[in-house]
């Protein structure tokens, strides 16, 4: 009797063993590209030499910088730009890059924080992080005291700045998940 019992827990376990493994397999090859690589992910049409400009308008959306819902950033121009799903700019506005910058590539924002202390010691706001460069967090935000300054060259910051105002709209737009594109 334990033989017949102990030969049917064994089969439970190795139907249970082969479901799970199946259903495992068959989630890691369904997973969307967006979803299963973490790090900016490099794209020819990004990646390429500096993307093409209107030279009638430059604060329009440049070519080559995705589709769809998306933060674009321009580590060359210091400018960002909202995207609607419909590829419509709902705003523009320039920024102020910390002393390091991110890779051109597509990330994906990876947390938030509502106000804490930057690494220049500065208190900001409304913080959205989407990238690492060598331990270095790479994110926006605004500071609480809205004043413009020059990143001390001598100390290593990925803070991304931009006005309150710009910081409020860039908060709502992007929460965790949404796609943010470097480009140059």
């Amino acid at each position: 009797m334990a033989s017949r019992s102990s030969g049917f827990v064994f089969g439970l376990t190795a139907a249970a063993l082969a479901t799970v493994g199946f259903l495992g397999y068959q989630a890691h090859t369904t997973v969307p590209a967006a979803l299963a690589e973490p790090a900016a992910s490099a794209s020819p049409e990004v990646v390429a030499s500096k993307a093409p400009r209107d030279q009638q308008d430059p604060t329009a959306l440049p070519v080559g910088s995705g589709t769809g819902e998306r933060v674009v950033y321009s580590v060359d121009d210091d400018r960002v730009w909202l995207v609607a799903a419909s590829n419509k700019v709902t705003r523009t506005f320039t920024v102020t890059p910390g002393s390091v910058d991110p890779a051109p590539g597509f990330y994906p924002v990876t947390s938030r924080s509502n106000s804490v202390t930057g690494t220049d010691g500065t208190p900001v706001e409304h913080v959205v992080r989407f990238a690492a460069v060598d331990g270095v967090a790479i994110g926006f935000s605004a500071a609480v005291d809205d004043k413009a300054r020059t990143p001390d060259p001598g100390v290593r910051t990925g803070g991304i700045r931009e006005s309150r105002k710009d910081g409020d709209a860039l908060w709502e737009f992007a929460t965790i998940g949404a796609q943010v594109v470097v480009i140059r």
